[in-house]
């Protein structure tokens, strides 16, 4: 029964991608790449387009408190939650037409593909534009009920206040928690994205099923020596934060590279006073460290404490080290990945099992309901980026394995 419903059904390759190129007009850059930040005219431009589209595909539509787009393709049964699926549409200053855009395009296309047949599932569509991803993720964390009471803690990278962005797309901060959904809202959240990473293209393969999103801790190490002058002051006789500090971004490079999937990054360093001819005195820097288990991450962090305490008595320097971000991991259901396994297997596409060691708005979503992401190589590994790219070829491939994936999990939360 299943076999009968997927296989007749495809995506339009032509007006996918070219709803990708149109989208991408809003915002373009000289150089090729996309700026639609959050809350900007450009953004709100691309919203009202991706709006009219969603209500062309007989969509009903609707915008939370939290600024969330919710198209809605109505279902047989009025009392069963929805399939959803979505992302953002808003960019990093100088991003790329795929990130975050090509997850909702899609979704807007399996609705399209629906409608055109005349076919209703069991359980209604939902595609959802997620409002400011880049930035607050503030639409996510609100259809979840995790947001903040302080509105300060919103503030948009750009400086405005939260009040006043929400305004701009039709939100409402005073009511921001009407925006939270329930478990019975929802059936299921599936997140098509582009890799943003070389896995799939490294591998060969055309399909990535998402294991889960990382959990992400990250740190602030203050190393205290001595600073003093680097003409007259004894190799034997310093106590140079920059060198236990290099100490440790080795020690951090080794427990990366250990087995597992974990990876584990130093990327800020500031070093006091920064002269030429002192000897550090003080070194702050960051620790970056992702994985998909807590448990690992604790075993991790375990052993790195332990490498950096013995840099600390060997080179009698102070070293503290402090948290200051922690983000669970978001496993996806093992439901939704066998699923989206199985559709691959049947339209012939090569996939591989993978982390997301970037954030999405699926991160949150696992707090309402069951979630899974499905990824399309990303060309080079690279996203953010005017130069991002993934081909038509490789969009349709994935749009038609979230349309198959909604096929299936209809009859399987019925």
């Amino acid at each position: 029964m299943v076999s009968s419903l997927v296989k007749p059904l495809s995506v339009n390759s032509d007006r996918l991608n070219q709803s990708i190129e149109d989208l991408a007009k809003i915002g373009h850059l000289s150089h090729g790449g996309v700026c639609r930040i959050a809350f900007t005219p450009e953004d709100i431009t691309a919203r009202n387009l991706v709006q009219h589209w969603m209500i062309e595909a007989r969509m009903t539509v609707r915008i939370d408190a939290a600024g969330n787009i919710i198209g809605t393709y109505a279902g047989k049964d009025p009392q069963a939650g929805a399939l959803s699926t979505g992302s953002h549409i808003d960019t990093v200053p100088t991003g790329g037409r795929y990130d975050g855009a090509y997850g909702v395009l899609a979704g807007i296309e399996v609705v399209r593909v629906l409608q055109e047949a005349n076919l209703r599932l069991n359980h209604p569509i939902e595609v959802i534009v997620f409002a400011d991803e880049e930035s607050t993720m503030i639409g996510s964390k609100a259809m979840v009920g995790k947001i903040v009471n302080n509105s300060e803690y919103y503030t948009h990278f750009n400086g405005t206040d939260i009040q006043t962005c929400l305004k701009y797309v039709g939100g409402n901060w005073e009511k921001i928690e009407q925006a939270q959904r329930t478990k019975q809202e929802m059936a299921a959240f599936v997140e098509l994205h582009v890799e943003q990473g070389p896995v799939l293209e490294t591998l060969g393969k055309q399909i990535g099923v998402v294991q889960g999103i990382v959990g992400q801790r990250r740190y602030v190490i203050n190393i205290t020596g001595r600073a003093s002058h680097a003409g007259s002051t004894p190799m034997n006789m310093r106590q140079d934060a920059l060198v236990a500090a290099s100490e440790i971004v080795l020690a951090v490079n080794r427990i990366g590279n250990t087995s597992g999937q974990q990876v584990a990054t130093v990327g800020k360093l500031q070093v006091t006073p920064n002269a030429p001819n002192v000897i550090p005195g003080e070194v702050e820097m960051s620790l970056d460290i992702r994985d998909l288990s807590n448990e690992h991450l604790d075993h991790l962090m375990a052993e790195l404490i332990e490498n950096i305490k013995a840099i600390a008595t060997r080179t009698q320097i102070e070293i503290k080290l402090e948290p200051c971000l922690r983000n669970e991991p978001a496993p996806a259901a093992l439901q939704i990945q066998n699923t989206i396994a199985q559709v691959c297997e049947d339209l012939g596409l090569s996939y591989t099992y993978l982390p997301s060691r970037a954030s999405h708005d699926a991160q949150e979503m696992i707090n309402l309901t069951d979630m899974g992401m499905i990824f399309v190589p990303s060309i080079g590994g690279i996203s953010h980026s005017q130069t991002e790219y993934t081909s038509p070829e490789q969009c349709v491939a994935g749009a038609n394995v979230l349309l198959q994936t909604f096929l299936r999990l209809d009859q399987h939360y019925s």
